[in-house]
């Protein structure tokens, strides 16, 4: 009996697939410069530097909340099977901050480099996350009994707001 193709698998395989390609439009995509309207001059500055901003922010909310997990990292949604449920370092504050900070960092690079495209393909990646974490949120209300008054307790990925 042959396994299933990888993106039908189990485990959310799928899900980090559409993951990627979203991030990877979002930084090599068609800027659009050719064929839309810039953007008006007075946001140009600003919207650089609130994008750089927003850009390292976001890769280092991902990085340290990679770091927070330890061994219980993995790309895919579906908990590891020896895994065990954090809830200190930034996971005390949201409890995606992972999906958090790749949403500001895809912000931060569409305001950076000022691409129209480059931000509609952020949009879709901060719903697109949201509906992972959904789905990620079920399996791990399954697995681990405590996860529920967790959900509760913390917001899923601003601090304070969402």
């Amino acid at each position: 009996m042959s396994s299933p193709p990888w993106w039908k698998g189990q485990r959310g395989e799928a899900y980090v697939a559409v993951q990627v390609l979203l991030f990877g439009l979002i930084l090599f995509g068609p800027s659009g410069k050719e064929t839309l309207p810039p953007w008006p001059a007075y946001l140009a500055g600003p919207a650089r530097v609130g994008g750089l901003a927003l850009l390292v922010v976001g890769i280092a909310c991902s990085v340290a909340a990679a770091i927070g997990l330890g061994r219980n990292l993995t790309p895919l949604p579906h908990p590891r099977d020896d895994s065990s449920l954090v809830e200190t370092g930034l996971y005390a504050w949201v409890r995606h901050p992972i999906y958090g900070g790749l949403i500001s960092a895809g912000f931060g690079w569409a305001l950076f480099v000022q691409s129209w495209p480059a931000l509609a393909w952020a949009c879709l990646l901060s719903v697109f996350l949201d509906l992972k974490s959904r789905r990620e949120e079920s399996w791990l209300l399954a697995r681990f009994p405590t996860y529920a008054a967790y959900r509760r307790r913390v917001r899923k990925l601003i601090p304070f707001i969402y």
